[in-house]
């Protein structure tokens, strides 16, 4: 009797052994090959470390950021202009004209992008090592900066940085896009950033051909000393985009003067103001009276270009002043008004 229950419980387990095995034939002939080699891909690999390197070496991000702080000059306008909110983020400390840190075109994004209370950090003495850390970072931006290696081993305990490439506050605005959009796991919208600023650069300089091609110089003249100027020199990002972007030439005859290529800025006696004659417009920071006072100067008055008053000054505490380090936000909402001010010294050259 009980080798008959014994035979009928084998014969029961082999018929639904059997059955199992059918239902789990037709489950796997029913699905799509393609989608669910798709969707084990997913489940089963992760992104690959982003990997950027730069003047303090090599910073690691291992996974996508999702919380993103910038720090210093800029590098929250290149976030927000790739659809990115920081956690945190620097004040600026020039062309605000009220205490909110935020520059205009900085202000307008943060309304576009529905953000009403933005945390920024009031930093504009030194950083603020314990409200970016309180921030909660999962990366930190400082691709335009002026950092030191003290600061930035300071920073990467709190998250990875992406530092300069090169050297302090000499990033072009192509390379603050790319650095910071691989630092967050965006690269194709950065390229397709860049390209669109590009564009726009290229359609409103069509409103300008009469500056394309002439040669420009960045001065710095003193009101209460005219005895010597500070120049900057192409590794500068001011001079990089008139030369770069507005296709303007820089004086062979001051770079002669550069003992270092690299050198961002040269100080010159007014006694060698010679090698200046053959710029056609000078740009600086500066208002009219300044103008008044180098055309008056007897040396610097008989500079070709300042004797003509081919000469664009800016006022360094206002917007565009603050827009010559340029990043996409800053040139879509500048652009204009900084063509036609060159423009418009140029025609003085004219008259």
């Amino acid at each position: 009797m009980k080798s008959r229950h014994y035979l009928y419980y084998i014969l029961l387990s082999i018929v639904i052994f059997a059955l199992l095995i059918g239902c789990s034939s037709n489950d796997a002939d029913s699905a799509d090959p393609e989608t669910e080699g798709d969707n084990t891909e997913e489940t089963t690999e992760s992104p690959e470390p982003i990997v950027i390197e730069h003047a303090f070496g090599e910073t690691v991000i291992e996974e996508t950021p999702e919380r993103v702080t910038t720090i210093q000059w800029g590098n929250q306008d290149v976030a927000l202009a790739l659809g990115v909110v920081p956690v945190g983020f620097s004040a600026a400390n020039f062309g605000v004209e009220d205490d909110s840190g935020l520059l205009p075109w900085t202000a307008e994004k943060l309304e576009e992008l529905n953000v009403e209370d933005p945390n920024v950090f009031q930093d504009t003495d030194g950083l603020d090592f314990e409200a970016i850390a309180d921030s909660n970072p999962d990366v930190i931006l400082a691709a335009y900066s002026g950092i030191t290696q003290e600061d930035y081993d300071l920073l990467t305990e709190i998250a990875p940085v992406v530092a300069y490439p090169v050297s302090p506050w000499t990033t072009s605005w192509r390379e603050q896009v790319m650095m910071s959009a691989e630092g967050m796991g965006m690269k194709e919208k950065g390229e397709e950033l860049i390209e669109e600023t590009d564009n726009l650069i290229d359609e409103k300089l069509e409103e300008y051909p009469e500056i394309s091609g002439k040669k420009v110089a960045w001065v710095n003249f003193s009101a209460t000393d005219t005895s010597s100027m500070h120049l900057y020199t192409p590794t500068d990002t001011r001079v990089k985009f008139l030369t770069e972007e507005l296709e303007m030439e820089f004086p062979e005859e001051i770079l002669n003067e550069l003992e270092n290529e690299t050198d961002y800025s040269l100080n010159l006696s007014a006694e060698n103001a010679d090698i200046l004659n053959n710029v056609d417009v000078f740009l600086g920071y500066g208002d009219e009276e300044l103008v008044g006072t180098i055309q008056n100067d007897p040396i610097l008055g008989q500079i070709p270009a300042i004797e003509k008053g081919s000469v664009a000054f800016i006022n360094g505490t206002s917007e565009l002043g603050a827009a010559g380090t340029p990043n996409p936000l800053a040139i879509s909402y500048t652009i204009d008004e900084y063509l036609a001010l060159i423009s418009d010294a140029l025609n003085n050259a004219e008259e």
